[in-house]
């Protein structure tokens, strides 16, 4: 319930001990006054009236007239009262409320500051570490918050950078000994001359050399995909999804695609690698004869959804989370079919990986169920509010 916010919870304590105050003061008067109208007409006043009158030599006046007299002063003290106490009621309630406006406003005033924190944060996680809050004011418990949360988004934002700059080095130290291993390699299998144990080594180095581009070329995928996106552009998901299908069709499975446009904002390079490693994984593991690889993309109310299906061995439930952990494969499968990016290549456990942190970075889910009949059910959800455009 959006009412139920602290401004609205502190408005509430503040009328709520108001109005106990104020009760306990209309309790206090009443009791206070009930006190003094009893000195003034009850009893002890009577007494008092018949002994100045015996002292006088007055005549006693009648004990009808007495009576009469008596019952009158005592109904206007009891009339006294209630007038006391219906007023007092009511000037109670009519400051509640007006209190109550009161603290509506104060509690706005007070928790100012920490609206300012919460869409600085909001802008933050959606945008770039580069911003801050920077709040001005009395040096109080919420400047010191705030002043904190800089601080922490300083370090964040130097940590960001610095995982930048490594990969951005890392791409180049990384893959640059691997490129000039596989041009040796390359050129001495051209060498028509070459033994024929020269030419199986030589495509056995280049398997590996292989194998380790793709393993350094995912952990640097995985390692730029985790901050947030910071620049976004429209993507279809469908137009996507065609370009890996066309691609997918080279491996020798059946693909079946159903795709309808599915607009997102987010990083093409990145989508179009997550769509790429989740038709890799459903060929990579799939069954000889008859399997399929189904790819379907839709677009629903907020979201824009990749759904990956396809046949191959039974995956246990309690396995299908840990597929989506770095280095994480089936026990049980292994590749039967081979996809037009990866042929004669065991997976280096990172597809799935990949895939999570994609979607996280664009704000959006990934959900995993096996199939009874064998394989299993990707469903990747990307939040679809912001696919207007650039930004």
């Amino acid at each position: 319930m959006r009412g139920r916010t602290i401004r609205l919870r502190l408005t509430l304590l503040y009328a709520g001990a108001f109005f106990i105050a104020g009760a306990i003061l209309v309790a206090l008067m009443y009791f206070y006054l009930d006190q003094s109208l009893d000195r003034r007409y009850g009893v002890g006043a009577q007494r008092l009236v018949r002994e100045y009158l015996t002292k006088r030599n007055r005549p006693i006046v009648s004990e009808e007239l007495y009576a009469a007299l008596t019952a009158q002063a005592a109904k206007e003290r009891r009339d006294t009262l209630e007038a006391m106490l219906v007023w007092s009621l009511v000037s109670l309630g009519a400051i509640g409320i007006a209190a109550g406006g009161l603290g509506w406003l104060l509690a706005g005033r007070v928790l100012n500051p920490l609206q300012q924190i919460t869409a600085t944060a909001r802008r933050v996680a959606d945008r770039s570490l580069h911003e801050r809050i920077d709040l001005t004011g009395p040096d109080d418990e919420i400047k010191d918050l705030a002043d904190t949360f800089d601080a922490m988004l300083e370090r964040l934002d130097r940590a960001f950078d610095g995982q930048r700059r490594f990969v951005a080095n890392a791409s180049h130290e990384l893959r640059t000994p691997l490129t000039i291993n596989r041009t040796l390699i390359e050129v001495a299998l051209d060498d028509p001359d070459a033994p024929e144990s020269t030419r199986r080594l030589g495509a056995t180095l280049l398997e590996v050399n292989h194998r380790h581009e793709r393993l350094i070329d995912g952990l640097l995928v995985l390692a730029s995909s985790e901050p947030r996106l910071i620049e976004r552009s429209r993507v279809d998901l469908a137009e996507i999804a065609r370009r890996v299908v066309a691609v997918a069709d080279q491996a020798g499975i059946e693909i079946r695609a159903d795709l309808a446009a599915a607009p997102v904002s987010g990083d093409p390079v990145l989508l179009e690698r997550l769509a790429q490693n989740l038709a890799d994984n459903a060929i990579r593991y799939n069954v000889g004869e008859s399997g399929w690889v189904a790819i379907r993309s839709a677009s629903t109310a907020g979201s824009a959804q990749l759904i990956v299906e396809n046949t191959g061995p039974v995956v246990p439930a309690f396995e299908v989370d840990g597929l989506f952990e770095p280095f994480r494969r089936l026990a049980s499968g292994e590749r039967v079919a081979e996809s037009a990016h990866t042929p004669n290549s065991r997976g280096a456990g990172l597809g799935l990986s990949i895939v999570r942190s994609v979607a996280n970075a664009h704000g959006g889910e990934v959900r995993a169920t096996a199939r009874p009949e064998g394989g299993l059910t990707v469903i990747v959800s990307i939040p679809n509010e912001k696919a207007g455009g650039t930004r």
